[in-house]
């Protein structure tokens, strides 16, 4: 299932990657779900290179990313169910190799792969952890995933009665989180499997929903947000490492805080140290806002610009 907007220009990629697989008609669903795309017509890339094999649907008003992914379960007819971005990809040889994993392992409630983090060219930028040598059952996953990221939407496939079972994505989140809450929640119920091969590729671009969300803080927010729903349904045993995860989305508003400043966006950079606070008052985090905090300010005066929004922001 292949949800997309805006982003025809690189659907090609994604369909060619997908039926490279070689699967049947009978034997694997493709289908592209347009959320109302305002830029683009991706109708026609479907039209191009599906040549009557992908499907096409598109939703009759935009409803936002984590709605369209839902309707692109509720879509879904298969056993085994991946949610692949209109801009990510995979190798011809990803759907065979995660299908043979279920068959060894039919408990199983997913199963993902090493993934690569990719340029807007497509150029790789970096690979995934290395979470165990050999293809199998992941141990204490829960812990693992519910303290840091570890996975990108591409390299995961969910079996449809666990969807079915727990629920779509949730729609509180508006720019981004709503992957990370569902991979925790699958793994606080359901066993995990694992391919130490990198199959899959997450395509980090410049202009995401994410990444647009960052000046106003939103994308830490939902983060946050996406904590606190995981605290609800994790055991108790586990919900040490939602602390290491407030850490990681403290640590990534810091970041985004650097380069803010070094672009000059004072007011956005203070908004991500707000939102670090929030999410981390350990002496570490407190350390990096003052230091960040007061590198922006001298940034500011070099830059002529002390009036500007990181001067006035009294609640950062």
């Amino acid at each position: 299932m292949i949800p997309t907007f805006n982003c025809a220009d690189l659907l090609g990629q994604t369909l060619s990657s997908v039926l490279a697989s070689g699967y049947a008609a009978d034997e694997m669903q493709i289908e592209v779900v347009d959320d109302c795309s305002t830029a683009d017509d991706p109708s026609r890339v479907v039209q191009a290179l599906g040549m009557g094999r992908v499907g096409f649907f598109r939703q009759p008003e935009n409803l936002g990313h984590a709605r369209n992914f839902n309707s692109c379960l509720a879509r879904a007819r298969g056993r085994l169910v991946h949610v692949l971005h209109g801009d990510d990809w995979v190798s011809p040889d990803f759907y065979g190799k995660i299908a043979a994993l279920f068959a060894a392992k039919p408990a199983l409630g997913a199963a993902f792969c090493r993934h690569v983090i990719a340029n807007d060219d497509g150029s790789q930028q970096r690979i995934s952890p290395l979470e165990r040598q050999t293809a199998g059952v992941l141990e204490n996953w829960l812990p693992t995933i519910a303290g840091e990221l570890r996975l990108q939407p591409p390299s995961i496939v969910v079996q449809r009665e666990v969807y079915e079972a727990l629920g779509g994505f949730d729609t509180r989140m508006s720019s981004c989180g709503e992957d990370w809450e569902m991979w925790v929640r699958i793994a606080a119920h359901y066993p995990v499997g694992y391919l130490p091969e990198s199959l899959a590729f997450y395509r980090d671009r410049s202009n995401s929903l994410t990444k647009r969300s960052v000046r106003s803080g939103q994308n830490i927010r939902d983060v946050r947000m996406a904590t606190r729903i995981a605290r609800s349904y994790v055991p108790a045993a586990a919900r040490r490492a939602l602390g290491r995860a407030q850490g990681s989305w403290a640590q990534w508003a810091l970041d985004w805080s650097q380069r803010l400043i070094d672009r000059g966006d004072y007011a956005g950079a203070a908004m991500q140290l707000q939102q670090a606070f929030l999410c981390s008052r350990s002496p570490q985090t407190l350390r990096a806002i003052v230091r960040l905090g007061s590198y922006g300010v001298r940034h500011a005066w070099r830059n002529g610009r002390a009036t500007s929004g990181w001067a006035r922001r009294g609640d950062a």
